[in-house]
């Protein structure tokens, strides 16, 4: 993981066109909708709940706005490639389901995503390294309080559980495998 950034735009702001390569960039909308396009010539929107991946390989260019009327929070995860190059590839999921784990072998990881009630538990996946984000509500991990925006890296994770503390709470977990 090389970075996780949280984004919040009004409507009508963004990003202009700015260039990326040798990165796996996952996004995640927390609220509202962004637009994305990219210079391979997609144009796509993005709304909660959906995963969006643009492998940015030997190189693309992209522009990211909130085209829409009500304000935008997302979630931009960057990732290293294990093999550096290549061409650009873009997917979305929409709507992926609670427990639907998504694969990104490009970077040896795996995104999973958890929607809890207050009380109820989930596992970390045990591997090498884990990466923890709490996009809603509160939750407890290893006997710490995490709430939205708190991330947590974990390192050999074995048996870690999660659990909400608030009556929802929304999860994004990474199990990375060691290179």
């Amino acid at each position: 993981m090389i970075a996780c950034n949280e984004e919040h735009l009004a409507p009508g702001a963004g990003f202009d066109e700015h260039p990326h390569s040798h990165t796996e960039i996952v996004t995640w909308v927390v609220e509202g909708e962004l637009t994305h396009r990219d210079s391979t010539g997609r144009e796509t929107v993005i709304r909660p709940g959906d995963v969006q991946r643009l492998s940015a390989a030997s190189g693309v260019r992209h522009v990211e706005r909130n085209a829409g009327d009500r304000p935008l929070t997302f979630l931009q995860m960057w990732l290293a490639p294990l093999e550096p190059g290549g061409d650009p590839r873009y997917e979305v999921v929409p709507g992926i389901a609670d427990s639907t784990p998504y694969a990104l072998p490009e970077a040896g990881a795996m995104l999973h995503v958890r929607r809890l009630t207050a009380g109820e538990r989930t596992a970390v996946p045990d591997g090498a390294y884990a990466y923890v984000h709490v996009v809603r509500g509160e939750v407890t991990l290893d006997g710490e309080t995490l709430a939205p925006g708190d991330a947590a890296r974990l390192t050999d994770a074995k048996d870690v559980e999660a659990v909400a503390v608030s009556p929802a709470a929304e999860l994004l977990l990474w199990e990375m495998r060691a290179v």
